[in-house]
């Protein structure tokens, strides 16, 4: 992974400002645009699932997931994940991702699904979603609609339009 002493641990409440400023370093004003990021506006948040990464006292990593549903069949969307472009590179964002998906597996979760570039989450076990299978409310490139199955056959449930529980 990395010679950093990196610090991987759950997410805290008091985290909440830092992340946002992580947000900003590495996403910059254009995320709010993203089909990904409105969808989990005004969602609720499992913090429970919430990871982050430290050096010392400076977070450079974070990864959040956020309830969501297809019909009656409720699952988890991984995002944002996000390193500090300064320590990209090092492994920090599969370090925190694998946290992610551990943590939603022991919490009971049967699926995850994410946006995003399918050669770096694939290696992780993502895969694309069959295409017109779940369908996000907004424009977004089916080839970057992924899943990860956490209990065998939950994803034959998941079906149709993608919405986030709200708070």
């Amino acid at each position: 992974m990395t010679d950093l002493s990196l610090v991987i641990r759950p997410e805290r409440t008091e985290d909440a400002s830092a992340i946002e400023r992580l947000h900003a370093r590495a996403f910059g004003p254009g995320r709010f645009a993203r089909t990904a990021y409105r969808l989990r506006e005004g969602a609720a948040e499992r913090m429970d699932l919430g990871i982050t990464a430290s050096v010392g006292s400076f977070l450079v990593g974070s990864v959040r997931m956020g309830p969501v549903r297809a019909g009656a069949t409720p699952f988890v969307m991984l995002g944002p994940l996000a390193v500090d472009p300064s320590f990209e590179g090092r492994g920090i964002g599969a370090t925190l991702t694998r946290a992610a998906i551990e943590g939603a597996r022991k919490a009971g979760e049967g699926l995850v699904i994410l946006v995003g570039d399918a050669p770096y989450y694939g290696r992780l076990g993502f895969a694309p979603v069959p295409p017109g299978r779940l369908v996000l409310p907004g424009p977004v490139d089916p080839a970057r609609l992924l899943w990860l199955e956490l209990v065998d056959g939950f994803r034959d449930r998941a079906v149709g339009l993608v919405e986030a529980v709200r708070a």
